[in-house]
């Protein structure tokens, strides 16, 4: 997949619909399902599953009508300093679902890159901009056991509200505890995902969360994993998972009484960050 420096696509078809409050939103929910997989052809390939788009305000105001077709300076004005970033543009859709079929067919080079981390989303009638991007990655990001337990703050923080992943209607439900164990097996994903540039669930050995949960002593009953990439906050990492609906769906589950998380940096590797949270209950 490919998209590199700033970019502006579009596409314009007849047709109009009735607006949606929740249409933004939603919109990054079916994006976020395809990123998700299954496998799919893009641009003579198939393409892997990858990591969420997390929402960003920002991302939503950088208009680069306003400056000319200048979507870098656009980005500028609107506070958000990024890496990468492209624009697509969307005519004549009335509703979220329309455009997500219209991003797949036309646009799945792009919105299936996993070097874009972040999104933004803006509706003017039947007129939709949809902004991709990675921001720099901040000087001052907290250490990681620091940044894992700020994710689980704001993973039950989440949790105390009853919340819709997708399809799902998921309730409120208990608070997770820190668990030293699983924080380790989070590292350890973390450590070897950039060292190796992969982004997956399976190491190298072929092992899942399971396998370095129990490696790290954890015996547990029930166990799973997010991840993330290319994301330099806790706060966006978290948007990220609650955007998607599988990782929203982790976050929210009742199963699951302990967690841990923990990225690593590498400015070498492809994305630069990478984070993995590990749900259990023993």
């Amino acid at each position: 997949m490919r998209a590199s420096g700033w970019l502006v696509l579009g596409l314009a078809l007849a047709g109009a619909g009735a607006a949606h409050a929740n249409d933004a939103d939603d919109l990054v929910v079916l994006i976020n399902a395809l990123r998700a997989g299954p496998p799919m052809r893009c641009d003579g390939q198939v393409a892997a599953a990858v990591g969420p788009l997390a929402p960003s305000s920002p991302l939503s105001l950088a208009d680069e009508a306003s400056t000319g077709g200048d979507l870098g300076k656009a980005l500028r004005a609107a506070g958000y300093r990024a890496a990468i970033a492209t624009s697509i543009l969307v005519g004549g859709a009335g509703s979220a679902t329309e455009v997500a079929r219209i991003v797949e067919r036309s646009y799945c080079g792009s919105v299936l890159d996993a070097r874009f981390v972040e999104i933004g989303v803006a509706r003017t009638g039947n007129s939709w901009r949809l902004n991709l991007a990675r921001p720099l990655l901040p000087l001052d990001l907290a250490p990681s056991p620091e940044a894992g337990r700020a994710v689980l703050e704001l993973v039950n923080e989440a949790r105390r509200h009853a919340r819709r992943c997708g399809d799902m209607n998921l309730a409120a439900t208990h608070r997770l505890a820190w668990n030293g164990a699983l924080a380790a097996a989070a590292l350890e994903h973390s450590e070897e995902m950039a060292r190796l540039g992969t982004f997956s669930h399976t190491d190298r050995a072929g092992g899942g969360v399971g396998d370095r949960a129990r490696h790290q002593g954890y015996a547990w009953r029930v166990v799973g994993e997010n991840i993330a990439a290319g994301l330099g906050s806790p706060a966006q990492v978290v948007a990220g998972w609650l955007a998607s609906p599988g990782h929203c769906a982790n976050i929210m589950a009742p199963d699951f009484a302990e967690m841990g998380a923990a990225y690593v940096m590498d400015p070498q590797s492809e994305l630069g960050i990478y984070w993995t949270q590990a749900f259990g209950k023993r």
